[in-house]
């Protein structure tokens, strides 16, 4: 652990924090309290965020084990930027709630990018060895 410093902890458990809140107020409510008509898809991001909201409750406490958690932050954010965010928005088709959602998704490829400790995501993600695809043999007499 001494891989990250106490400073970079602190900053990777402000992320999942701002996750946490965040997505407290603005997801759960349409949760908890959604209507019977919404559509099937806005049903599903519901969910997939709320689920995010609440894996990032164990980032707070685990902030290194939750890493992957930040990458499929940043990697979903930049994926509705490229193919949803930049065409509406420079065709200056953008309604309040899509320059929001923009606004929030630009928030999360600046902040983390800042956050992430990318010398250790290269080191236990990219460079180590994978986990074995079999069984792992018996180290010692069955």
């Amino acid at each position: 652990m001494s891989e990250v410093s106490t400073f970079r902890l602190y900053l990777l458990r402000a992320m999942y924090l701002l996750l946490v809140v965040g997505l407290g107020l603005t997801i759960w409510p349409g949760i908890l309290h959604a209507p019977e008509d919404l559509p099937h898809m806005n049903g599903v991001v519901r969910s997939l965020l709320g689920a995010l909201s609440l894996l990032a409750i164990l980032g707070i406490r685990y902030p290194l084990k939750m890493l992957p958690l930040l990458f499929f932050e940043l990697v979903w954010k930049v994926i509705w930027i490229l193919a949803f965010g930049l065409s509406v928005w420079s065709g200056h088709r953008a309604d309040l709630g899509m320059q929001e959602t923009l606004k929030a998704c630009l928030m999360g490829v600046v902040l983390c990018p800042l956050v992430i400790p990318w010398r250790y995501a290269y080191a236990h993600y990219l460079k180590a060895p994978g986990d074995p695809w079999g069984r792992r043999a018996a180290s010692g007499p069955s």
